[in-house]
């Protein structure tokens, strides 16, 4: 299989494309390495690859590692790297999902599979993991959600279940984290429920679809403010944000994109900034408002891919970098937010990304295609 050996890159003056011989779907930044991300390939067959990249933000590069990159059973539905390991440390842990949850360490010039996690003892079969989700708190616990509609809890340091819950009537789609010992999950079955580990005989519905039996894709939780979540719904150009102390009526629901929407991601730094990306080649950020007009919310700018967009990530370590995954593509676009940054405003036009000056010209990011 034909590795990524070789720099390959485009780049814009606030973007930069990396091309991977593979399609992409799974992308991961490392929170305390900042300069380091993971891909991980979507291939019809049992061997996919995961690679290891570097950034720099001062040059615009992407450099993949051919000695960090590696074979994975299956595509990994997740990657995501150990929420607060030492930056004193070169090495960083990495989970990935698939068949199996995997825990592998990266170090400078290799890379180690250190753990599977395996809760089917008596059977040759598993149920794949859709998702999972590491707990910034508590970092020795990763929760899994399965096709086969249990949600697992692991403590990675002991390698032991910690609980094991029929979380759904149906396939669960994703988990996220709220809290050490609370999480949430969504679901074929149309639900977003709540869990306690302290209270395992019980969960909180506070959504479900409008229409019955409409699956929920996706789940983030707003790290910033814990009191808000979004979702998305099969099929949907809506993203839905929900607030916990409100069950089952959405505060907002953002419906400019023209195609199915894929991927959220609340912004590492901000509890009033989310971005999507689906179907209609977008990427939207979005502010959202203390009241939402009558005629909805419109997003602050946008990005316009060259197909579908499979995935999105926001960079906690370098908020201003948000990753994008389409077709074999990855590309990272800087973003600068006149709330934050007031002296600028930001338009993605056509994969450039331009930055203005707030005070010397008006733009409306959303109507500059």
């Amino acid at each position: 299989m034909e590795n990524s050996t070789q720099e390959s890159h485009l780049r814009t003056e606030n973007s930069v494309i990396y091309e991977s011989p593979n399609p992409i779907y799974a992308t991961a930044f490392s929170p305390t390495h900042p300069q380091r991300l993971a891909l991980g390939s979507f291939i019809e067959e049992y061997t996919n690859r995961v690679d290891i990249l570097s950034f720099n933000s001062d040059t615009l590069s992407l450099n993949p590692h051919p000695s960090l990159s590696f074979d994975h059973p299956y595509p990994p539905t997740k990657l995501m790297f150990h929420p607060t390991a030492s930056p004193r440390k070169s090495s960083d842990l990495l989970a990935t999902s698939g068949d199996y949850l995997r825990l592998w360490e990266v170090r400078d010039n290799s890379v180690e599979a250190l753990s599977l996690f395996n809760n089917s003892k008596t059977s040759e079969f598993c149920a794949p993991l859709t998702s999972f989700d590491w707990n910034d708190i508590e970092p020795k616990r990763i929760g899994t959600s399965s096709i086969d509609t249990t949600c697992t809890i692991w403590d990675i340091e002991r390698a032991v279940v910690e609980t094991q819950l029929i979380a759904h009537d149906k396939e669960v789609y994703d988990i996220a984290w709220g809290e050490a010992r609370v999480f949430a999950s969504v679901s074929a079955d149309g639900s977003v429920r709540i869990f306690d580990l302290r209270d395992k005989e019980h969960s909180t519905i506070i959504y479900e679809s409008p229409h019955p039996d409409t699956p929920l894709l996706r789940l983030a939780w707003n790290k910033q403010d814990l009191r808000y979540m979004a979702t998305i719904l099969m099929d949907s150009n809506k993203v839905v944000i929900l607030d916990i102390r409100s069950p089952t009526t959405p505060v907002a629901e953002l419906e400019r994109h023209r195609g199915s929407v894929n991927a959220i991601a609340w912004a590492p730094h901000s509890s009033t900034h989310i971005a999507s990306a689906g179907d209609d080649t977008q990427a939207l950020i979005w502010e959202l408002p203390t009241l939402a007009s009558p005629s909805g919310i419109d997003p602050m700018c946008m990005y316009s891919a060259s197909c579908e967009i499979n995935q999105l990530h926001w960079s906690a370590a370098q908020p201003d970098w948000i990753a994008i995954a389409f077709a074999n593509k990855m590309q990272l676009l800087k973003s600068v937010f006149p709330n934050l940054l007031p002296t600028y405003a930001l338009l993605f036009v056509s994969g450039v990304c331009f930055a203005f000056s707030y005070f010397d010209i008006a733009v409306d990011p959303v109507n500059n295609n």
